[in-house]
C-alpha cells in the first residue's frame, strides 16, 4: 500500500468523515448566529456536538482509529470552540473574559509544541480530562443558546449552561496541568523513556 493510499484511507474513515463534517459547520454555525439565527445556529451545534460523541465511538466501535483521526479530532474540537467562543461572545451571549479564559490555556499549550518538535514529537496524546472539559464545553454552548432561543425556560437552562461551563473551564485548565508535566517529563527523560511515554 502506498502511502498516498494509506493516507486517502484514513481519510475516508466514517469516523474522520464525521470530524471534517464538523469543520466544513464551523462557517455555518458562526454565519447562522451573527446573522441572528439562534435557533438554526443552535441546530448547527447540536449536530456538530454529536458528530463529537460519534465519531470516537464509532473509532473505537469500528477499529478505525487513525493517526489522522487523533490529529483531526481534537484540531476540529479546538476550531469549534473558537469559533463558538467567538461568535457567541460578538452576540452578547457570553462575557467577554470567558473566550479569554478558555482560549489562553490553547495558547500555552500551542507554545509547547516548538519544544516536542524539537525532540521530534508531535503534540501528546489527548488526555481524557481535556476531552471531557471538551464535552462540558461543547454542552454548554447548546444551552447558552437554547435560554436565547427558548426564553420562558431561561431560568432552568442558564444554570445548567453556566454549571457546564465551569466544569468544562476547571477539567480543561487541569487538562492543560498535566499535559505540562508530561511535556516536562519528556524534557527530562532519555530518549528511551520518551518513547515510552508517548505511546
Amino acid at each position: 500500500m502506498t502511502q498516498q493510499k494509506k493516507y486517502r484511507d484514513e481519510l475516508l474513515t466514517i469516523p474522520n468523515l464525521l470530524s471534517m463534517l464538523r469543520l466544513a459547520l464551523v462557517p455555518v454555525f458562526l454565519l447562522l448566529l451573527l446573522g441572528n439565527q439562534s435557533g438554526w445556529a443552535l441546530l448547527t451545534l447540536v449536530v456538530a456536538s454529536a458528530t463529537d460523541y460519534l465519531d470516537g465511538f464509532l473509532a473505537r466501535k469500528l477499529n478505525q482509529q487513525t493517526r489522522l483521526g487523533q490529529l483531526l479530532d481534537p484540531a476540529a474540537d479546538r476550531l469549534y470552540i473558537l469559533a463558538t467562543l467567538i461568535g457567541l461572545a460578538v452576540t452578547a451571549h457570553i462575557p467577554a473574559w470567558l473566550p479569554f479564559v478558555i482560549i489562553s490555556r490553547d495558547v500555552m499549550l500551542a507554545a509547547t509544541y516548538p519544544v516536542l518538535a524539537k525532540r521530534g514529537y508531535g503534540p501528546l496524546p489527548v488526555h481524557y480530562l481535556g476531552k471531557a472539559g471538551t464535552f462540558a464545553l461543547l454542552y454548554a454552548f447548546p444551552l447558552l443558546l437554547m435560554a436565547d432561543v427558548w426564553t420562558d425556560a431561561r431560568m432552568i437552562i442558564l444554570p445548567l449552561a453556566w454549571a457546564f461551563a465551569i466544569w468544562g473551564i476547571g477539567l480543561y485548565w487541569w487538562s492543560g496541568y498535566i499535559y505540562l508535566k508530561q511535556l516536562r517529563a519528556v524534557v527530562k527523560s532519555d530518549p528511551q523513556e520518551s518513547t515510552r511515554l508517548m505511546v
